[in-house]
């Protein structure tokens, strides 16, 4: 089990840039980010498996978002660009610990607002 802690959410007009950053306590094998807004289900955004670098990205955000393992091997970016109001959620970070196992560790999420 680790700990995550989200960063970077904010308020920002649309079309304009954030990057997210997850900072896990230990390593994992896959680190994703979720989204939702309430009274929604949270959906994946994107994730990335460490040991190979796979990336999956949504094709709702695919070619505005980024996903990216820091240097530092324990943190995962999203970089989200040409951001729109619907992409107004909180964003959630979260871990796997080994291959088609779910995300069991979470953090607490950063809220993300786009204005119009």
């Amino acid at each position: 089990q680790v700990q995550l802690v989200e960063s970077g959410g904010g308020l920002v007009q649309a079309g304009g840039s954030l990057r997210l950053s997850c900072a896990a306590s230990g390593r994992t094998y896959s680190m994703a980010w979720f989204r939702q807004v309430l009274g929604k289900e949270r959906e994946l955004v994107a994730s990335l498996n460490w040991p190979t670098l796979t990336a999956y990205v949504g094709n709702y955000v695919k070619g505005r978002f980024t996903i990216a393992r820091g240097t530092d091997a324990y943190t995962t970016y999203l970089q989200m660009s040409s951001l729109q109001p619907e992409d107004t959620a909180v964003y959630y970070c979260a871990a796997a610990p080994g291959p088609g196992r779910a995300y069991d560790d979470w953090g607490q999420g950063t809220q993300v607002t786009v204005s119009s």
